[in-house]
């Protein structure tokens, strides 16, 4: 197998050339003689290793490293190989299939680029966006396209998008930050009450509200929650590894020895970063 293919060479390349090539691969590794891994893999047992692939490549480009990132748009790529493959073998349908099809969505639903429409704002390319789902046939209630297996961030976003388009919404940033302080106060007299569900509903009203927030700055709600999770890893690891050097570990530690590293190492990170 040869390694990563130089980006200056590219071009002596064609995409479809290498992509036909992988498929070789796959269909090597399927057929007889190949991994008995591979070879019996399925769509249900695939499920799992794509969304994990998935979220991989998330990560990646959260971090920016562009040799991460090749790499598990390569992960992701395999997985949409194999599964059309799969159902190829199947009689059913094939990557050309899968291929032809989203080329022919995208050209469709793009008439001001490859067609005479003109689109000058957002508005006006959403509603032409929205004039081709409805000539594919896709009509319906406006939250049909949600979906639950979608996190739970992600979909409050996107269901305060869709609210958003037929005018259900607050005006401005003041009214979504005024109703985060009246979710808010609503919690707070929740937790004087001994009703775990009630406490939960007010929860969820004050997550949904602060989702709203994220969406009224253009800030993705999910994508920043993760890069918290990351900050808190990193810098926990920090602590961990100060407490070392004083021959503590977060076990043996008080909370005001933890506390105190915490925010030493909270100030070195933004002293690096200004």
């Amino acid at each position: 197998m040869t390694g990563a293919l130089p980006f200056q060479k590219e071009q002596s390349v064609h995409p479809a050339a290498a992509l036909t090539a992988l498929v070789e691969v796959i269909r090597r590794l399927r057929g007889p003689g190949g991994c008995p891994w591979d070879a019996k893999q399925t769509p249900d047992t695939l499920k799992t290793y794509m969304l994990e692939e998935a979220y991989e490549l998330v990560e990646a480009l959260d971090s920016g490293d562009l040799t991460k990132i090749r790499e598990e748009l390569g992960d992701v790529l395999l997985h949409l190989v194999m599964l059309s493959e799969i159902y190829r073998e199947q009689e059913l349908f094939s990557l050309t299939e899968v291929i032809d099809g989203i080329r022919a969505k995208m050209i469709h639903r793009h008439p001001h680029v490859f067609g005479e429409e003109k689109a000058e704002t957002l508005e006006e390319l959403r509603s032409i966006w929205e004039k081709a789902k409805v000539a594919e046939g896709k009509t319906g209630a406006l939250l049909a396209e949600l979906t639950p297996r979608q996190p739970a961030l992600a979909q409050a976003q996107r269901l305060g998008e869709a609210a958003s388009r037929i005018g259900f919404d607050w005006p401005d940033l003041t009214g979504v930050l005024d109703k985060f302080e009246e979710e808010l106060h609503e919690f707070r007299e929740a937790l004087e009450e001994a009703d775990p569900a009630h406490q939960e509903e007010e929860l969820g009203d004050l997550l949904f509200c602060l989702v709203n927030v994220a969406r009224f700055l253009r800030i993705d709600s999910e994508g920043a929650l993760r890069r918290t999770i990351h900050k808190f890893i990193k810098r926990f690891h920090l602590v961990e590894r100060a407490l070392i050097k004083q021959g503590k570990t977060p076990e043996t530690a008080s909370l005001e020895d933890m506390d105190a590293i915490w925010e030493e190492v909270k100030q070195q990170q933004r002293r690096r970063s200004a």
